[in-house]
């Protein structure tokens, strides 16, 4: 007996990679793992089992199709780059079949099972720093097991068929970010399947999962520091025959001309808001500066080398403007007072062959953390 072909549902789904601007500067590649869970459907092939039951001498009264199922993937890959990953895993999109009542009397019963393998070049696009669309293409080699059973006038030959072949698969999905180590997708994919009984079809899968990113980077709390100790002064002797002179004041302090800050220290990772211990580190500044007079202050944003002359350039320029918004907004600065500046990663704390590398690994993106940093400088205090 001839059986069932999955074919597609209506409807074509494609997507268009290409690099953005976009695309973080920081470390972008590594390993991560995940698995999603959702529907899946085929389009069972009633008029070819009516044909089949025809050239076996029966008529169909009848055709109950079930043609939903739910499949699930347990997948690992590792992301290239920005734009590119490669990934597998094992895959199981369910079970599905038909009820045929034939005349003479008689029916006839078919189901399938499908599970495999997939490797799958994906294609990233983001969007922003925690949204993203991707796109995939790949291979899956997958097993088909049919069953068949008859009643009545209906004899099966063969009632276990299976088969196991390679076709292609591809798809689309967003995926968002909660955290470096953890986001969500929802992806629909279609997969080329051989059901064993010599038909090809699709089957797509609507699902819905999430992925862990083995060493995702956490900000460290930045340490504040500690005040200086104030000492009691001694008691001055009862019996004194002379009244002695106030020891002069100290001098004040001379007021700050140039401060550097670590960008780590000031905002989240691959991030232009200042952080809650960002915001105190530029309040004891501008505690220094109280009753001090000046002509300008001058805020410049520093990246390191890695990533692109004009995404550094933004991410740079958009640090200093943070960090003159929140001195206007919580020190009354007048804004006419602060200029602000980005200067991509031209002018280096690192010297030439301290950090070698052009690959963004973890090693090189921690030996070049001085140069990511916030320069403030005072001219012109009195």
């Amino acid at each position: 007996m001839k059986s069932v072909k999955h074919s597609s549902v209506r409807g074509l789904i494609a997507l268009a990679v290409v690099a953005s601007p976009l695309a973080m500067a920081d470390d972008s590649t590594g390993w991560y793992a995940g698995a999603n869970v959702g529907p899946s459907r085929a389009t069972i092939d009633d008029p070819r089992i009516r044909s089949n039951l025809l050239g076996g001498g029966f008529s169909s009264s009848a055709i109950t199709d079930d043609d939903r199922g739910t499949g699930y993937k347990i997948f690992g890959g590792y992301q290239i780059n920005r734009n590119f990953a490669l990934e597998g895993g094992y895959f199981n999109l369910g079970k599905f079949g038909y009820t045929a009542n034939t005349v003479p009397a008689g029916t006839l019963n078919g189901t399938i099972k499908l599970q495999g393998l997939n490797l799958d070049l994906v294609g990233i696009l983001p969007i922003t720093d925690n949204f993203s669309a991707f796109g995939r293409v790949g291979v899956n080699h997958a097993q088909a097991r049919d069953s068949f059973t008859g009643t009545g006038a209906v004899r099966v030959t063969n009632p276990n068929p299976s088969k196991r072949d390679t076709n292609l698969k591809f798809g689309a999905g967003l995926q968002y970010a909660f955290t470096d180590s953890l986001a969500m997708r929802a992806e629909v994919e279609r997969y080329r399947i051989n059901d064993a009984v010599g038909n090809k079809g699709d089957i797509d899968q609507v699902s819905l999962g999430l992925v862990y990113r083995f060493g995702g980077k956490t900000p460290a709390p930045v340490p504040r520091a500690s005040a200086p100790e104030i000492l009691a002064a001694a008691p001055s002797p009862q019996p004194v025959p002379v009244t002695p002179s106030p020891p002069p004041p100290p001098p004040a302090p001379a007021p700050p001309t140039k401060v550097t800050f670590s960008a780590d220290s000031l905002f989240d990772f691959n991030k232009s808001t200042v952080k809650p211990a960002g915001k105190q580190a530029l309040d004891k500044f501008s505690a220094d500066l109280k009753g001090t007079s000046f002509d300008i202050i001058t805020v410049t944003g520093h990246t390191d080398r890695i990533g692109s002359h004009a995404y550094n350039m933004k991410l740079s320029t958009s640090r200093a403007e943070a960090v003159k918004n929140y001195l206007v907004d919580s020190a009354a600065i007048p804004a006419d007072k602060i200029g602000t500046k980005g200067v991509n990663g031209s002018e280096p704390v690192t010297k030439p062959g301290d950090c070698k590398g052009a690959k963004p690994t973890p090693g090189l993106i921690a030996c070049l953390q001085p140069d990511r940093r916030v320069e403030v400088e005072v001219s012109g205090t009195k």
